[in-house]
């Protein structure tokens, strides 16, 4: 599934890839109509009805993760609103094993992220993901979301790799075929990013995992071997 002796670099995404997207998806489609409903005197399926169109429609670009974008269009603080069910943040299933067996392996570990730096903050005091890998990068840095593959060019200035030995875990199929078209040599996708939905069904051309526990024998077979052990 994963050639963790080609590897020196490991790509993460954050949120439903290491956190779980229970969180995003709750504030999206649950808690911000609910507030927007209270503000501007609607009913919850109005504020609904009216708000979920207008965000999908900027679905793939950088104002879908931009909450400086949504907090002027809306006239809401958009980060305030986040943090009122901030209780939600938390990692997926085995992820912390995960992270300490890369450590341990020598690989190097780089979360890159198409969370707004506002919301992200939010997210690392909560859970101290920081401390867990070596280096985070926000797509708000560059200017552009992870689905463009111009974005991976780009991320050399900030935390210079080599695509051959180089994997992507993702929960999005588009940021993962971006990163394929862009020569990330390996892609591993998350089909199970929010613990209060099912699984989705697998890309056809990406290896899948529901969790982190189906690889991590071979990449502790990885560590044992860099440590001696």
């Amino acid at each position: 599934m994963v050639n963790w002796s080609s590897l020196d670099t490991v790509f993460l995404d954050m949120d439903g890839t290491l956190l779980d997207l229970h969180f995003d998806n709750h504030f999206w489609l649950e808690h911000l109509p609910a507030r927007y409903a209270e503000h501007y005197d609607l009913s919850p399926q109005q504020a609904k009805d009216y708000l979920i169109p207008m965000i999908m429609a900027e679905r793939g670009s950088l104002n879908w993760y931009c909450t400086d974008y949504w907090s002027e269009r809306l006239s809401l603080d958009i980060t305030g609103l986040k943090a009122e069910v901030g209780d939600r943040i938390g990692y997926r299933p085995h992820v912390i094993d995960f992270l300490n067996a890369l450590k341990t392996s020598g690989l190097r570990s780089v979360i890159v992220t198409n969370c707004h730096p506002d919301p992200l903050a939010l997210k690392l005091e909560r859970t101290g993901l920081a401390s867990r890998v070596d280096a985070i990068v926000s797509s708000h840095e560059l200017g552009k979301p992870k689905e463009e593959p111009a974005f991976w060019e780009d991320l050399q200035t900030l935390t210079p790799y080599r695509r051959e030995s180089t994997l992507m875990v993702d929960d999005s199929f588009p940021v993962l075929e971006s990163a394929l078209r862009a020569g990330i040599s390996q892609c591993l996708a998350v089909l199970a990013p929010d613990s209060k939905q099912g699984p989705r069904e697998a890309h056809p051309d990406i290896p899948c995992i529901h969790h982190f526990d189906e690889v991590l024998p071979a990449l502790r077979e990885r560590s044992s071997l860099s440590t001696g052990q």
